[in-house]
């Protein structure tokens, strides 16, 4: 009896360790992959043509963006300031009535100095995968420039990469975020996860008709959402 027990610790640990091996693995492949798209200094973006820039959402405090999404935000505003495009999409959760994160986004593109016709609504970003899948099938983009914090970029920028997208990151690092550990390992399970999703390229949970990002971005206002 004892020699069977030990003999099932050992193919469960075996086991266990086989499937640490290939989740770190993967998580090792789309970082290496995707480091050559991300842009370490903003002042020297030689890229031309970019459809827009890809704001992805982070949470908001009531009527503000958390601090993780106002640095995004601000970075994004920077970007579109420079020239480096000339629109800008802020996606996030709008699966509420009360919780509306979209409209706090471009609430505050707009409050620092972006025109409200430059800034669409994706109101269905609901993961990364969405935003980015919604970005080029919903609003046309071919070329974009996705702005969050550097740890999420290499997912971002594997999902891009996998959806057919011309893509490359700004990450938005102002400082260190408490809990910062805690998200570095929570995103090598979703690497992971998404790493199998580009595999089969689900469509995104919610589409629509096309929004053509280079038109005008009130077309995808929400009247109860925006206060300008």
């Amino acid at each position: 009896m004892k020699t069977k027990i030990k003999s099932l610790i050992k193919v469960l640990t075996i086991f266990i360790l086989l499937i640490l091996i290939v989740l770190l693995s993967i998580n090792f492949y789309i970082k290496q992959t995707t480091n050559k798209y991300i842009i370490k200094n903003t002042e020297d973006i030689k890229i031309e043509n970019v459809d827009c820039i890809l704001v992805l959402g982070a949470g908001i405090w009531g009527d503000k963006p958390s601090p993780m999404l106002e640095a995004r935000l601000n970075e994004a505003i920077n970007l579109y300031k420079n020239n480096i495009s000339p629109k800008i999409i802020v996606s996030g959760d709008h699966g509420s009535i009360n919780y509306n994160e979209v409209s706090v986004m471009k609430n505050y593109a707009i409050e620092n100095g972006v025109p409200s016709s430059d800034i669409f609504m994706d109101h269905a970003g609901f993961s990364t995968y969405d935003s980015i899948y919604r970005a080029k099938e919903i609003f046309g983009a071919k070329k974009i420039i996705i702005v969050t914090q550097k740890y999420h970029l290499h997912r971002a920028l594997y999902i891009a990469e996998s959806l057919g997208l011309d893509a490359y990151g700004v990450g938005s690092d102002p400082k260190r975020y408490s809990g910062e550990m805690y998200r570095e390992l929570r995103e090598i399970l979703a690497r992971d996860k998404d790493f199998i999703k580009c595999i089969f390229k689900p469509k995104s949970t919610y589409l629509g008709e096309p929004i053509p990002v280079n038109g005008n971005g009130d077309i995808t206002n929400d009247i109860k959402a925006i206060n300008l």
